[in-house]
């Protein structure tokens, strides 16, 4: 244990991350006081979800300061330990999990239920950062970088699995880190491209995007020609990956669309892309089908994303002001404690108010880069870009799917969305960096 838990700490991490729970606090309150409320009745009854909220941080207040009383070499001597029991949790989860809203990644203890996908995020950041830190370890090969791809995507397929694909989708991020580190430029722009590829299979017919391809393909040669006639091998790239391309347009986002994710997971898609679903299989319209006449089912990603719009419209420039907004007091927002608080900001502070959480949220996330350049440590700065990804990845989508810009996948806004498990997450990324921080001068494996 470390007594002297002020020694070498970044205060600047420790506000922002009060200066974001007490908003998150107060947003949560605001979407659910009712005028005449014995405030103090329903903490200490813990009736209402600000109540739980306020004991979560409490807890996380607990745990934070444990982390800065433990020895930075805890952990990265128990990384790839904790990698194994966050594996470990979400197999259990799948066997014995509960249930929720479509999810089979909650377990239930008692009165309280926790999400292990939320959790392992941090053991799969200090998995990978264990890894990569290793003497041995060359990240420029390409067997180093299969393994942490494995790494990366061991969690990725359990939480698929789970019925969790947005909190599966957050393990991409990692992959900004790794090309910090030295993955080849050429991976991105090749996973970039793929997924300009998928959206334009959305956008424009299949003959169409074929023919698209196909010209592109014959412009291609034939700037090239003299040097792909001398190199036969640029000629076959060259076919190949027009062939790979149409066998994505034609045949793998067909497949994938229409028979591994879920109807109303390619709905939410669609909609974004402003596109009207239409399943193959009959089952599958049924079900989308079902959703959609449901009137009293306020999940629908259309209606979400509209009454999000709304909201955020309403509020102006200025705001309507705090405990004035209407869309989020009187439960127009579904899920707007969770996926949808960023709603709250935007009525009751207006485009300014929303201006200035994303400044905090700017700068924290610039804090953490700045933090990760000055380690001497590897593992300590692979960490800390793992922990910027995350948090930018759930910035970037959350904030996105309020406003009509990303498909709605329920991943959390960071200490603002109500829940015990994403904000037991984030508190543990976050000082789990600054613990590691404040022993910079020392080089940890």
């Amino acid at each position: 244990m470390n007594r002297n838990v002020s020694k070498g700490i970044d205060r600047s991490l420790i506000w922002l991350y009060i200066i974001l729970i007490t908003i998150g606090l107060l947003c949560i309150f605001a979407n659910e006081y009712k005028e005449g409320e014995n405030i103090l009745r329903s903490i200490s009854k813990q009736s209402t979800d600000y109540a739980k909220q306020l004991l979560w941080v409490g807890i996380c207040s607990i745990l934070a300061i444990f982390i800065l009383l433990t020895d930075s070499k805890f952990f990265t001597a128990m990384s790839n330990l904790m990698y194994g029991v966050g594996i470990l949790l979400l197999l259990i989860t799948i066997i014995v999990g509960t249930e929720i809203k479509g999810s089979k990644s909650w377990l239930v203890l008692g009165s309280f239920r926790i999400q292990p996908s939320e959790i392992c995020k941090v053991f799969t950041t200090l998995a990978l950062a264990k890894y990569i830190s290793r003497v041995e370890t060359n990240f420029q090969r390409t067997r180093s970088q299969l393994i942490a791809t494995i790494i990366i995507l061991l969690p990725v397929f359990i939480t698929i699995a789970q019925n969790e694909t947005g909190l599966a989708l957050v393990y991409f991020a990692f992959f900004l880190v790794m090309y910090r580190e030295g993955l080849p430029v050429w991976v991105l722009i090749v996973g970039f491209s793929l997924a300009a590829l998928v959206i334009m299979t959305l956008l424009l017919k299949p003959n169409t995007l074929v023919i698209i391809l196909s010209s592109i393909t014959v412009l291609i040669i034939f700037i090239f020609w003299k040097r792909a006639s001398r190199r036969k091998s640029l000629f076959y790239l060259i076919v190949m990956t027009w062939l790979l391309c149409v066998g994505i347009t034609r045949f793998a986002v067909p497949y994938i669309f229409n028979h591994i994710l879920k109807p109303y997971q390619v709905d939410r898609i669609m909609n974004l892309v402003g596109k009207e679903y239409e399943p193959e299989s009959k089952s599958s319209q049924i079900t989308l089908q079902n959703q959609k006449n449901n009137k009293h089912s306020k999940n629908q990603s259309e209606y979400n994303v509209k009454q999000s719009k709304i909201a955020i419209g309403s509020g102006g420039l200025f705001g309507k002001g705090y405990l004035k907004g209407t869309q989020t007091r009187y439960d127009f927002v579904p899920e707007q404690r969770t996926d949808f608080i960023f709603c709250t900001v935007g009525e009751g502070f207006g485009f300014l108010g929303s201006l200035a959480l994303l400044a905090i949220y700017l700068t924290l996330l610039l804090r953490i880069i700045v933090i990760a350049e000055r380690q001497r440590s590897t593992f300590s700065r692979v960490y800390a870009y793992g922990v910027a990804s995350i948090f930018f990845f759930h910035i970037i989508v959350n904030i996105g799917m309020t406003i009509g810009l990303a498909p709605v996948i329920g991943i959390p806004l960071p200490f603002l969305s109500y829940g015990g498990s994403s904000l037991i997450g984030f508190t543990l990324l976050l000082f789990i960096l600054i613990r590691l921080d404040a022993d910079r001068h020392m080089v940890l494996r």
